[in-house]
């Protein structure tokens, strides 16, 4: 009875979430483009192909070059988080799923799970992301955090399954409305910013600096492993 009302609430907050960001994107969708006024100096399609690529590797920002360490906790973070969510659509036949494949995804979960963890913990106690932490942002990765945690033991053992169902639901509930709504938002981001640096000619100038940080980066490699 209980594994019924759980899966029938987390299956009713998968359909709620996906619909409301459904109509969010479509939403989006239909804004129009501000108008770029300058003479278009080289091609959007290829600013577009640079956001979604090299754009977004750890080189291309100064922040991420600086915070490595930081950019590799979001990076498993984010990891987890894909593998929880397809874990939880395949959720309902665990019990038919070979335990080392399970196991195998718990592992990316688990990995989630901790390096979210981390995450909540460095929002309370580090200065800076403490001073611009919001109410949602503490909300939002220690929700999926706990989803990630719940997802684990269900993926080790299906007694836990109803508990991850319920938390599950309470996370597609709130994704939304909080945080975890720049899912979304951030393909537009993107996707705007690869048109305007396309459109201003700078596009190409960044695939090559990016082509040759990465050749020296291999070549450090080789030096230091000879």
């Amino acid at each position: 009875m209980i594994q019924l009302v759980t899966g029938a609430l987390a299956l009713v907050a998968l359909v709620f979430s996906v619909s409301v960001f459904a109509s969010r994107w479509a939403q989006m969708q239909k804004l129009a483009f501000a108008k770029d006024r300058s003479i278009p100096k080289d091609s959007a399609a290829k600013g577009i192909l640079y956001a979604f690529t090299l754009g977004m590797a750890p080189w291309a920002k100064e922040s991420t070059r600086i915070h490595a360490i930081a950019y590799l906790r979001g990076i498993a973070f984010h990891i987890g988080i894909f593998a929880g969510l397809a874990a939880l659509l395949a959720s309902p036949w665990f019990d038919v799923l070979a335990f080392e494949i399970r196991v195998a995804v718990a592992a990316l979960t688990a990995l989630g799970a901790v390096t979210g963890v981390a995450g909540g913990v460095m929002r309370v106690v580090e200065h800076n992301l403490k001073a611009i932490s919001t109410r949602d942002d503490h909300a939002s990765v220690w929700l999926v955090s706990i989803f990630l945690t719940a997802m684990t033991a269900a993926l080790v053992s299906s007694a836990f399954v109803p508990a991850m169902w319920l938390v599950a639901a309470a996370m597609l509930a709130y994704a939304p409305f909080g945080k975890i709504r720049h899912c979304i938002y951030f393909y537009f981001g993107r996707l705007f910013f690869g048109i305007h640096i396309g459109r201003r000619g700078v596009v190409s100038g960044l695939f090559e600096h990016a082509l040759r940080f990465e050749r020296s980066r291999r070549v450090c490699a080789e030096v230091k492993r000879g």
